[in-house]
């Protein structure tokens, strides 16, 4: 078994990537190479920096792909955003989208400051 597979925010943010590929299949047509393929990029960006960070050899290294993943979930919710104002998401998948993240998020910042704690410990 990888590291990350053995991370919580890992397997809950791969379902949540399932959830998003899910909610932009009704997205318009004419936004496929649009706001549609930025949503399920940042999406999964967040387990694959995830991923990435947790095989690096230094905790530091770990911390820096967190800080990435952070980064795509809030370049995600602004998108989710910008979804439900244009009318391509309900305002309660929305809510409910945004929750999830939220819920990733904060998983997110745990992970972080236990392995900033490793790097001050040494």
């Amino acid at each position: 078994m990888r590291p990350h597979e053995k991370l919580d925010v890992w397997k809950r943010s791969i379902d949540f990537v399932v959830r998003i590929y899910k909610a932009t299949e009704v997205f318009p047509t004419h936004e496929r190479y649009g706001l549609t393929s930025q949503v399920r990029r940042a999406a999964v960006s967040i387990p694959a920096n995830i991923a990435e960070g947790a095989a690096r050899q230094s905790s530091k290294e770990f911390a820096h792909f967190l800080s990435n993943a952070q980064g795509s979930a809030s370049e995600l919710e602004t998108e989710l955003l910008i979804a439900q104002k244009l009318g391509y998401l309900g305002s309660d998948v929305h809510t409910e989208m945004r929750d999830e993240l939220d819920s990733v998020g904060r998983m997110l910042v745990g992970l972080t400051q236990n392995v900033r704690r490793r790097i001050g410990s040494r």
